[in-house]
C-alpha cells in the first residue's frame, strides 16, 4: 500500500479525479451568470433602468417583450440557471460519492487481505477489538475525503473565486469589505478545529479500549460468574466510559464555539454591504441592483469559504489516520500479495523427506524457544514428537504457518520459505488442540481445504447475467476479488472424487477415521430433507418407514411406537400435534402461536373446548408451580416433566396469584395467550396431568377435521400434514421413518428403536444420503452448536478430506475422552501410512504406532528413532514411559 494518501488516490482514481475537475470547472461559466442575474433583474426587470420597451431580446426581431413579460423572461432565465447550476453539484456529488466509495472499498478490501497475510505472532498482540474497527469504522471518513481530495478544494475555491470577482467588478471596496475578516477566520478556525479531531482521535483510541473490553468480557462470561468479578469489570467499564463522556464535553465546547465565530464574521458581511452599498446608493454611486447582487453574492461566499476551511483540516486529519492504519496494517513479516494470488505454472508436490537445519525461533521477548534445531524425517513416515515446550511451534514451522528467525526447513527438497500459501495451503495441513469452526455449514467446514478457486461457474441468463457481470465489473474496479463466491469452489479430484456425486463418500472416510461420521450421521437424522430437490432419497426414506414397520410389528417391539393415525388420538404427541396433525413449516402454526391464532381459536369454538383450554392452562400453571417453583433449574425433573421453563415459571406464579378461577373469562389478552399457550404442550401418557378425558379426545379429533377442512387456501403451505404415503416435507429423516411417537415409558424403547432404524436405515442405503443432510448443518458461531470433541473431530477430518502430504497435527485430540483419543490416534495412523504424518502427542504411549519418535528438550532434539529402539535407551523418552 501507499504510505502517501495522495500518491493512493491519484494511483486507483486519477481518471475520476480528471472528470470531476472538469465538471467543476465548466460549472464556474453559469455560476458567474446566476450571480449577476439578480442585479440584472432589479435594474431592468423591475427598475427598467437603461432599457425602452418593447425591447428586442435577441437583437432580431424575434422576439419584442413588454416591461412584465421581460420580468418573466429575465426570472425564467434565473431559474434555469439555478437548474443548470443545481445539475451541476448533482453531477460532481456523485461522481464524488461513487469514486469515494469505490476506493473506499478499495482500501477495505485491501486491509483485509492484509489481515489474512499477518504473520501469526501478530495476533497475539494485537486483539480484534483493535483491528475490527480500523476496517470498518475508521476508514470510513478516508473513503469520503478521497471522492472530493482534488474536486472540493478546485470546486469551492474556483466559486468563491468566482465570487470575489464578481464583487471587485461591483465595487472593489464591498469585495474588499466581505474578504476582510477570512485571514483571521482561517488562522484561528483551523487551530480549534484541529484540537477538535486530537480530542476525537483520543476518544475513538478509547472506543477501541471499550469494543475490547466488551469483546474480553463476552468471551470470559463464565469466570466472571464464577468469580463474581462483574463490578470491577463495571467500575472499569465506568472509568472509561466517563474519560469518553470528558472528552465529548471538552469537544462540544469547542466546536460550539467555533461555530460562534464563523456565525459571527459570515453575519459581518451584511453589516458592511449595508453600511456601505448604503451609503453609496444614496450618494448615487451605486444602484439597488447592485447593493442586492452583493449582498446575495456574499451568502453564496459564505458555504465555499467554509467548505474550504473544513478540507483542509480534514485533509490534514485523514492523512495521519490514512498513515496511522497503514502503519497499523505492515507488522514484521507480513507476506506479499504474490502469497495468495501467485498459482504454481505446475502442480507441486511435496511428498518427500524433511530437512530442518539450525532452525532458531524466539517469542516476543526474544526468548529462544527452538535453538539450532536440526532434525530429518524419511518419506514416508508417521513422526511422533513429544517432550517439553517447542513442540507446537516446532509443528507450525513444518506447516509453515510461522517462519523461522534463522536456519532452513526443506521438504522435498523445497524450502519452505520460497513457496508461496497457494502451494503450501494445499500440501499440507495442520491441526492445533483448538481449531476454529466458521460459521456456516458443518459441509463448508468440512471441504474449506478444498475450495481455493472456482472451479466451476454458474450457469446464468437474463437479469442475473447482466447483474452478476456488473458486480463483477464494479469488483474490478474497485480492485476487489474477480471471483464469483456462489460458484462452485470444490477441487474435487483434490480429495480424489469424480464430482459433486462422490465428494460425500469421500467425506465419509475422512469423517469415520476423525471417529465423527456417527456425530454427523446422528445430526442428519435429525435434519429435514426437500423432497423437491432429493425426490430419490425421499421415495427411500418411504420405504424404510414401511421396513421399519414391518420389522416393529414382526418381533415383540410392535407397542414401541404409537403410529399417527387420522382415526385416533396419539397419547404420546403433544396436544397440538394432534389437533393439525401435521407439523409446523413456519411460524404460523408453531405452538407458541396456536393460543393467538383466530383459525384455531374458531376451531376449538366450533367444538366447545376453547373455554375448557383456558381452564386446563390454569390447573397446569398451579401444578407446575405448586411441583417446580422450588427447584433448581438444572434439576433432571425439568427435563422430564415441565414445559414451563424455570426462567417462566415466576411469571406464571405472579399470573397465578392475580387471577381467580372464576374470573377467567376477565383475563388481559396476553395473560389469557399464556395461559392457552400451556394445553397445546401436554403430552398425555408422559405427563398424566388427568386432563383430556376421552370425550374431549374425542373433541380434539373432531377439530383435527375441522381444522383441515377449514384451513384458508392461504395457509395451506404453513402446515405439512401427516400422509402415511407421503413425505413430511418439516419433519426429520427420523420422524419420517418412525411416521409416530415413540411410547413412553417403555424400557430401553430409544435403544430398541434406535438398532431397528439402524438396520432399515443400511437396508435402503440411507446412511450417507443422511450423512449428506448432516452436512448441511449450520454450525453456528466458532462451531457453538457443536460440542468442544466435535469441533475437534471436524478439524481433523477436514485436514483429512484435503489428503494433504504432510499432515501436522499438535495434540489434535486433546479435547477427546481417552476412549476417543486412542480410536482416532489408531486411525489416522493407519490411514497416512503411505504418506507424511507429524504428531505433537502428551503421552508417550501414543508413540508405539508411529515409525518414527521426536523427543525434544529446551529447544532441541535429544533422541530420534524408533518406538523400540528408544525403549531400550536410557534418556528422557525412557523415563516419560515410567509410570508415575
Amino acid at each position: 500500500m501507499d504510505k502517501n494518501l495522495y500518491n493512493f488516490i491519484l494511483k486507483y482514481s486519477l481518471k475520476q479525479q480528471v472528470i470531476i475537475t472538469v465538471l467543476s470547472v465548466i460549472s464556474f461559466f453559469p455560476y458567474y451568470y446566476y450571480l449577476s442575474m439578480p442585479k440584472t433583474i432589479v435594474n431592468q426587470g423591475i427598475e427598467g433602468k437603461g432599457v425602452s420597451f418593447p425591447i428586442d431580446v435577441w437583437g432580431l426581431g424575434l422576439l419584442r417583450l413588454d416591461h412584465t413579460h421581460y420580468l418573466f423572461l429575465l426570472c425564467a432565465g434565473f431559474l434555469a440557471l439555478v437548474i443548470i447550476q443545481q445539475c451541476f453539484k448533482y453531477a460532481i456529488n456523485y461522481f464524488q460519492g461513487v469514486a469515494g466509495e469505490r476506493m473506499l472499498r478499495r482500501l477495505r478490501y485491501e486491509l483485509y487481505a492484509r489481515i489474512l497475510r499477518f504473520p501469526l505472532p501478530t495476533f497475539r498482540r494485537t486483539s480484534q477489538g483493535e483491528i475490527i474497527p480500523m476496517v470498518i469504522a475508521e476508514v470510513e471518513p478516508i473513503g469520503g475525503f478521497i471522492g472530493e481530495s482534488f474536486a472540493l478544494p478546485i470546486f469551492q475555491g474556483g466559486m468563491l473565486l468566482v465570487i470575489f470577482t464578481f464583487l471587485v467588478i461591483q465595487n472593489p471596496l464591498m469585495a474588499v469589505a466581505a474578504v476582510s475578516l477570512y485571514p483571521i477566520q482561517f488562522y484561528f478556525v483551523p487551530r480549534m478545529q484541529a484540537k477538535v479531531r486530537a480530542l476525537g482521535r483520543e476518544r475513538i483510541k478509547n472506543q477501541r479500549r471499550l469494543s475490547d473490553r466488551i469483546g474480553e468480557t463476552i468471551s470470559g462470561i463464565p469466570e466472571l460468574h464464577t468469580h463474581d468479578a462483574s463490578h470491577p469489570m463495571l467500575a472499569e467499564f465506568t472509568r472509561r466510559l466517563s474519560i469518553s463522556y470528558w472528552i465529548r464535553v471538552e469537544i462540544f465546547q469547542r466546536k460550539f464555539m467555533i461555530k460562534f465565530l464563523n456565525n459571527f464574521i459570515q453575519q459581518l458581511g451584511p453589516f458592511f454591504f449595508y453600511a456601505i452599498g448604503g451609503y453609496l446608493t444614496i450618494q448615487g454611486h451605486m444602484d439597488v441592483g447592485t447593493v442586492v447582487a452583493a449582498v446575495n453574492a456574499h451568502k453564496e461566499m459564505g458555504a465555499p469559504w467554509k467548505e474550504l476551511l473544513n478540507h483542509y483540516q480534514t485533509r490534514e486529519d485523514v492523512k495521519q489516520k490514512y498513515e496511522q492504519v497503514v502503519s497499523q496494517f505492515e507488522p514484521d513479516g507480513l507476506r506479499g500479495e504474490e502469497d495468495q494470488n501467485a498459482e504454481p505454472a505446475e502442480p507441486v508436490s511435496l511428498a518427500g523427506p524433511v530437512a530442518v537445519s539450525g532452525v532458531v525461533l524466539n517469542d516476543d521477548q526474544d526468548q529462544p524457544i527452538l535453538e539450532n534445531l536440526t532434525l530429518s524425517l524419511p518419506w514416508p513416515s508417521r513422526v511422533a514428537v513429544v517432550g517439553d515446550h517447542g513442540r507446537d511451534e516446532l509443528l507450525q514451522l513444518l506447516a509453515r504457518m510461522i517462519p523461522p528467525g534463522r536456519g532452513k526447513i526443506l521438504i522435498n527438497d523445497r524450502n519452505l520459505a520460497d513457496l508461496t500459501e497457494t502451494v503450501a495451503g494445499r500440501r499440507l495441513a495442520y491441526v492445533g488442540a483448538s481449531s476454529y469452526i466458521f460459521n456456516t455449514t458443518l459441509g463448508n467446514n468440512l471441504f474449506l481445504g478444498l475450495r481455493h478457486r472456482p472451479m466451476v461457474p454458474r450457469q446464468l441468463d437474463g437479469v442475473e447475467r447482466a447483474r452478476f457481470e456488473r458486480d463483477m465489473s464494479e469488483a474490478l474496479a474497485s480492485g476487489n476479488s474477480p471471483y464469483d463466491p456462489d460458484a462452485d469452489w470444490t477441487d474435487y479430484p483434490a480429495a480424489g472424487a469424480r464430482g459433486a456425486e462422490d465428494i460425500t463418500t469421500v467425506a465419509i472416510t475422512a469423517l469415520r477415521t476423525a471417529a465423527f461420521d456417527e456425530d454427523v450421521y446422528q445430526i442428519g437424522m435429525r435434519g429435514t430433507l426437500d423432497p423437491q430437490k432429493k425426490p430419490d432419497v425421499a421415495e427411500r426414506v418411504l420405504a424404510a418407514r414401511v421396513a421399519f414397520r414391518e420389522k416393529l410389528n414382526s418381533g415383540a417391539l410392535a407397542d414401541l411406537v404409537e403410529n399417527w393415525d387420522p382415526t385416533r388420538y396419539n397419547s404420546n404427541a403433544t396436544v397440538a400435534e394432534n389437533l393439525m396433525f401435521g407439523t409446523a413449516r413456519d411460524a404460523t402454526y408453531q405452538e407458541d402461536n396456536l393460543a393467538r391464532d383466530p383459525h384455531v381459536l374458531g376451531v376449538l369454538d366450533s367444538v366447545g373446548l376453547r373455554q375448557r383450554f383456558l381452564q386446563i392452562g390454569y390447573e397446569v400453571a398451579g401444578t407446575m408451580v405448586e411441583l417446580f417453583a422450588d427447584l433448581p433449574p438444572d434439576h433432571e425433573f425439568f427435563q422430564q416433566f415441565s414445559f414451563i421453563s424455570s426462567d417462566d415459571l415466576p411469571d406464571y406464579k405472579d399470573l397465578l396469584l392475580r387471577t381467580k378461577p372464576d374470573a377467567l373469562d376477565q383475563l388481559a389478552e396476553p395473560d389469557r395467550v399464556r395461559l392457552m399457550s400451556l394445553p397445546f404442550r401436554l403430552v398425555l401418557a408422559r405427563h398424566r396431568l388427568g386432563h383430556f378425558n376421552e370425550a374431549e379426545r374425542d373433541a380434539i379429533l373432531k377439530a383435527r377435521r375441522i381444522f383441515a377442512e377449514t384451513l384458508p387456501a392461504e395457509r395451506r403451505d404453513a402446515i405439512a400434514f401427516f400422509d402415511p404415503d407421503q413425505f413430511t416435507v418439516s419433519s426429520s429423516i427420523v420422524d419420517n421413518i418412525l411416521f409416530g411417537r415413540v411410547a413412553y415409558g417403555q424400557a430401553q424403547a430409544q435403544e430398541k428403536i434406535g438398532r431397528v432404524i439402524a438396520d432399515v436405515v443400511e437396508q435402503m442405503q440411507l446412511r450417507e444420503p443422511i450423512i449428506e443432510v448432516g452436512l448441511q448443518f449450520e454450525v453456528g458461531i466458532a462451531g457453538a452448536r457443536l460440542t468442544a470433541a466435535q469441533r475437534q473431530k471436524l478439524a481433523i477430518a477436514r485436514a483429512l478430506v484435503k489428503r494433504p502430504d504432510w499432515l501436522m497435527l499438535s495434540e489434535a485430540t486433546a479435547t477427546l475422552d481417552p476412549r476417543s483419543h486412542a480410536q482416532v490416534v489408531r486411525a489416522v495412523v493407519e490411514a497416512r501410512k503411505d504418506a507424511g504424518l507429524v504428531w505433537s502427542l502428551q503421552r508417550a504411549a501414543d508413540c508405539e504406532l508411529f515409525d518414527t519418535v521426536v523427543v525434544i528438550e529446551h529447544g532441541r532434539v535429544t533422541q530420534c528413532g524408533p518406538y523400540a529402539e528408544l525403549c531400550e535407551k536410557h534418556g528422557r523418552f525412557k523415563q516419560m514411559l515410567a509410570p508415575a
